[in-house]
């Protein structure tokens, strides 16, 4: 490392790196758009629209919320391939707003029928589908590869920033200024968003700009290039395919997807808690909203830093996850909840950038754009399981019953992977991944420091071999 390098690597990837720090800041508004309304509408369901039955019409809410990731997700596949990333995310936030101004609309001249809450949680729900995997596949079009890690640890920052910012308001919002006073914000988020992204020029891994891209109907050089390079000129795969080529990332996901089935119900299990439980008010689920984002955030940006591998953090984080979550069963606390929620939110976080990071790695540059918007389906296609399965749990049993199932599941599925067997790819692409590799370990965990770039290039290069 040089050292006039080293001094611009200390400086955080978002002021170095203007392009991805203005897509980025777009994305946690989206989020907090996104978080905003669920959290906010979840509580209004509790608190003021449903009776008797808040928790079934908060988990059907939250599955609706969460269907287009899944449902739709060859759709985003096709269109993140085919059309510009500027354009589809500008596309996204601007559709969002759209939907927001006019719930904010109804809502501020009548009361909202609790369905047309539904619809607009489905519509913001299929913008934020199309936006999240858009900008995971941008990644690389925006940062050197020795930033790779760092871009992945501000991206996945954003759930955490957004319940820190949108779901700490929703409730609050509810409270004071109803629905209207709810849609009425994630209509600005989305619309500065939308600004936002029409002020960033993308450049594609050829280094061309975005915006010279060829119109939506014809092929985009750029893909074809990488295709022809990832598989040897063969035709784009099919998300099967794409799958059935990597054996241990497809074992990863499953796994995390059994996980999801549980860790995700602590959004229909925290407003219950709070209502039956705690007897709190909006107050308190923006306490617990801010735990869980607080240690999301906290684990986005210190995962790098976690010694081992992937394939070992991942099940020590699970299992964590699972004691924090049965803590509330047991002790019935407000400090207790909330703390356990922060280690849980932690646990996420460094899972999360662990694995990216090594998605990043092991899947051919052709076979991203369907790649994470099968991740996303995949990770996502239990939300609505869980949303409906805890929502109707929790009308018949207590929140605290549900927080000891959410830590009996994971235990399952930290034992499948702690025992997955390494393939061969994969295990160069974890070794690139070890943040105890050398001494100078601590600066390209934070930044992504030049030194050792090219050996990670090596590791990324026979690691998609092998996993091919």
């Amino acid at each position: 490392m040089t050292a006039a390098t080293a001094p611009a690597r200390r400086v955080p990837l978002v002021l170095r790196n203007r392009m991805f720090g203005t897509v980025w800041l777009a994305q946690v508004l989206t989020q907090a758009g996104m978080r905003m309304f669920q959290v906010g509408a979840s509580w209004w369901l509790i608190a003021y629209a449903a009776s008797g039955d808040g928790g079934s019409a908060a988990g059907l809410f939250m599955a609706v919320s969460t269907l287009p990731a899944v449902a739709l997700a060859p759709v985003i596949a096709r269109a993140i391939a085919r059309f510009a990333h500027r354009s589809l995310l500008r596309a996204a936030a601007a559709g969002a707003g759209v939907v927001a101004a006019a719930l904010a609309g109804w809502a501020g001249v009548s009361d909202l029928p609790v369905a047309a809450a539904y619809a607009g949680g489905l519509a913001l729900a299929t913008c934020q589908a199309f936006f999240d995997p858009c900008l995971t596949t941008s990644v690389p079009e925006l940062v050197d590869d020795e930033d790779i890690e760092a871009a992945t640890g501000f991206e996945l920052s954003t759930q955490s920033l957004a319940s820190l910012g949108g779901a700490m308001l929703g409730a609050l919002v509810v409270d004071g200024a109803g629905m209207a006073g709810l849609a009425v914000g994630c209509t600005a988020a989305y619309a500065v968003a939308a600004l936002l992204v029409a002020t960033v020029r993308f450049h594609g891994t050829d280094g061309t700009a975005d915006a010279a891209r060829p119109p939506a109907g014809e092929p985009d050089a750029a893909l074809v290039a990488d295709a022809a390079a990832g598989d040897g000129g063969a035709p784009r795969r099919t998300l099967r395919q794409i799958l059935g080529a990597l054996p241990y990332v497809r074992a990863v996901l499953l796994c995390f997807t059994a996980a999801n089935l549980f860790t995700t119900a602590v959004f229909v299990v925290m407003p219950l808690y709070t209502a039956s439980v705690l007897h709190g008010d909006g107050g308190t689920v923006t306490l617990l909203e801010a735990s869980l984002g607080a240690g999301t955030l906290i684990g986005s940006f210190t995962g790098a830093r976690v010694p081992g591998r992937p394939g070992v953090v991942g099940p020590a984080c699970l299992g964590l996850m699972a004691l924090a979550l049965a803590l509330p069963g047991l002790i019935a606390a407000r400090p207790v909840l909330a703390g356990s929620l922060l280690v849980a939110g932690w646990s996420v976080g460094v899972i999360g950038v662990r694995f990216v990071a090594l998605f990043q790695r092991l899947v051919p540059a052709a076979d991203k754009p369907a790649f994470f918007a099968v991740m996303q389906a995949v990770l996502g296609a239990t939300f609505p399981v869980a949303s409906l399965l805890f929502g109707v749990l929790g009308d018949h049993f207590s929140a605290r019953t549900l927080c000891l199932v959410q830590a009996a599941g994971l235990v399952p599925a930290a034992l499948a992977l702690a025992l997955l067997p390494e393939r061969p790819g994969a295990a160069g692409a974890e070794a690139a991944c070890d943040t105890t590799r050398a001494p100078e370990t601590e600066t390209e965990s934070e930044t992504g420091a030049e030194t050792g770039a090219d050996t990670r290039a090596g590791s990324a290069e026979t690691a998609a071999g092998g996993a091919r």
